[in-house]
């Protein structure tokens, strides 16, 4: 859907959300289209080109604030459908951040012998939950999913992993009416308040790969390839900026999909696979909002 398109819903344009959001397109799923719909060619893809039998799946987790429905879980779905009977399933609920959430707790799993193989998953349909009539979040937002397999191998891995939350900013990007807590007319619709997401997520993202990187010795210019949370243009290019780090070294795909939450980090993967960005992926850092995270692959 195009910013134009948008258009003809709320009361903007192509101009105003590309100046402020750097945002001029975005996927939407359609009315009959949920989580797992957009998840199974991600997962399917992954498997294919990981060159992994489903029945190898021992653990899958999937990253999601807008599953299916909250039981059964849209990673046991993604399980049965995938043809994966042995592996444990869960979901994880933890925003943007959740695909580095994931993929930290698939590592873990893995690095203490409890999983051999796992498929994370991460992705969101944030369509389905958005205020159609409120332009300050219809334009930022866009459906999405990808994933990955993880397995251990004999050189390189991910070198360290940065995890926070702040619970106390809630209140900035909530959900109101959408778990066991009572409200008064919540109108269960996602709300948001831009101005203070955007001077957590300014300052968050810097933080985190500034509290990563030395934890792996490690500096700026150690780092091949740079994946922030595709939420906001203005938001990437003011921590690359802060940080250091080439535009030339950093993945922007927030043009094409809009902010996908849980779906952003493995989003860009398809769009790097052609270019020579793919190949130095060993050395990669992410860092997501709201909730934060980073990772840092190396070899």
């Amino acid at each position: 859907m195009t910013n134009d398109e948008l258009a003809t819903i709320v009361d903007t344009s192509d101009e105003w959300i590309r100046e402020r959001t750097g945002i001029r397109e975005r996927r939407v799923a359609s009315d009959d289209e949920a989580l797992t719909d957009i998840a199974m060619p991600a997962a399917t893809e992954a498997l294919a080109d990981a060159d992994v039998d489903p029945a190898e799946i021992d653990l899958l987790i999937c990253a999601t604030v807008t599953p299916d429905m909250m039981f059964p879980t849209s990673s046991a779905l993604l399980a049965d459908a995938l043809g994966m009977p042995k592996a444990a399933a869960y979901d994880l609920l933890a925003g943007c951040t959740g695909f580095v959430y994931a993929i930290a707790q698939a590592y873990g799993m893995i690095a203490s012998g409890l999983s051999r193989r796992a498929l994370v998953v991460g992705g969101d349909v944030l369509s389905k939950i958005l205020d159609w009539e409120d332009r300050s979040t219809l334009v930022l937002f866009g459906d999405g999913a990808g994933a990955v397999v993880m397995e251990r191998v004999d050189r390189g891995g991910f070198l360290g992993f940065e995890l926070g939350a702040d619970g106390g900013g809630g209140e900035y990007l909530w959900y109101p009416g959408s778990g066991s807590r009572k409200f008064e007319n919540p109108e269960t619709l996602l709300k948001m308040n831009g101005r203070e997401v955007f001077k957590f997520a300014t300052r968050i993202m810097v933080y985190s790969a500034q509290q990563l990187l030395p934890e792996c010795g490690k500096t700026v210019e150690d780092v091949d390839v740079y994946i922030p949370h595709q939420a906001n243009k203005r938001i990437i290019d003011y921590a690359v900026a802060k940080l250091g780090i080439p535009p030339e070294k950093t993945v922007v795909n927030v043009d094409r999909y809009g902010n996908t939450s849980s779906g952003s980090i493995p989003r860009w993967m398809p769009s790097l696979r052609p270019t020579p960005k793919w190949k130095p992926w060993r050395r990669a850092s992410g860092s997501p909002r709201v909730r934060c995270g980073s990772a840092r692959v190396g070899t």
